[in-house]
């Protein structure tokens, strides 16, 4: 009895011991996670930009003068960080402030909403007749494409890299048809409409040379808009070339021979050698901080599911 006894108690001790190295397994775990986790949002607050606002702030704070960059980048559409709700109100910042000496539009965009570049064209030669005294620069990174050219006219003078790409003076929409696929898949288009041209470019039905004159004269009319917008800006630097207005694009160098742009040079040149203010302090709104972290938290969440998976942990 007294072995078994003993037996028993080794038994236990040996229970205990395995759960206590479980515990000491679990709470290395829960540290790890809870570091990688930490190491995450350090990582989302470099990428949201924090520390920009602070740069910002100090270097404003400690410069006579400088010169105000706002940034068009991405897609040109709304919702988007180059949307004419996010950067009208930084370019009135930029106006706005007494340290300003000249003003830098930094664009890096493939194009995107013709009614949104038409906005910020707009106020952009609405500020510079409010404020005369404040020359306006264009300076395009890797791309100034259709909208983002758009903007970039209403500048005073556009400068880029050699190897740029600038251009695209044209517009299009996209749309498919899977008209084949659907009869070799036995599927029945099924549509019910009020009005004849509600069902207008339907993608499941053949097309209609009435409805794709009509999208064509829209598109021709929109064209035009931008070319005037074009030729407003750039006057008669523009050279007689028939292709300008073509769609195509060129790279910065081509893009000076064309008249496109005036010059090459990045937005430190600009700033220290046209503008006469070395200092840049960056005016481009963001959006909400809420909004941001939602959409980065979210990304970030996803990442640490997968890795969660990938070690195993759940």
């Amino acid at each position: 009895m007294n072995e078994e006894t003993q037996a028993i108690q080794v038994l236990k001790e040996l229970a205990m011991e395995g759960l206590k190295e479980q515990r000491r397994a679990r709470r290395w775990g829960i540290f790890f996670k809870l570091f990688f986790i930490g190491y995450l949002l350090l990582a989302l607050g470099m990428m949201l930009g924090l520390g920009r606002g602070l740069e910002s702030k100090s270097a404003l704070s400690t410069a006579d003068k400088v010169s105000a960059v706002v940034e068009v980048k991405g897609a040109i559409m709304d919702g988007a960080e180059a949307s004419a709700d996010l950067l009208i109100p930084s370019l009135r910042k930029a106006f706005e402030n007494p340290k300003t000496k000249g003003v830098i539009l930094k664009i890096n965009s493939p194009g995107g909403s013709p009614v949104q570049a038409g906005y910020i064209n707009d106020e952009i030669r609405r500020l510079k007749e409010q404020y005369q005294n404040i020359p306006v620069y264009a300076v395009v990174m890797d791309m100034c494409a259709s909208g983002g050219y758009y903007i970039a006219v209403a500048a005073d003078k556009i400068y880029a890299d050699k190897a740029s790409i600038v251009g695209s003076i044209g517009v299009r929409m996209d749309s498919f048809g899977a008209v084949d696929a659907m009869q070799k898949l036995g599927i029945e288009r099924r549509l019910y409409t009020a009005g004849d041209n509600k069902g207008m470019l339907d993608p499941f039905l053949p097309e209609n040379p009435a409805e794709v004159a009509h999208i064509n004269s829209m598109l021709a009319v929109t064209h035009q808009q931008f070319i005037q917008v074009v030729k407003q800006g750039r006057g008669e630097r523009l050279k007689n070339n028939p292709e300008l207005f073509s769609g195509l694009f060129w790279t910065g160098e081509t893009a000076v021979e064309l008249g496109l742009i005036d010059g090459l040079g990045s937005e430190s040149y600009v700033a220290r050698e046209l503008i006469g203010a070395e200092t840049l302090v960056n005016f481009t709104a963001e959006k909400d901080l809420i909004q941001r972290l939602t959409e980065k938290v979210s990304l970030s969440m996803k990442m640490l599911l997968n890795y969660s998976m990938t070690l195993g942990w759940i």
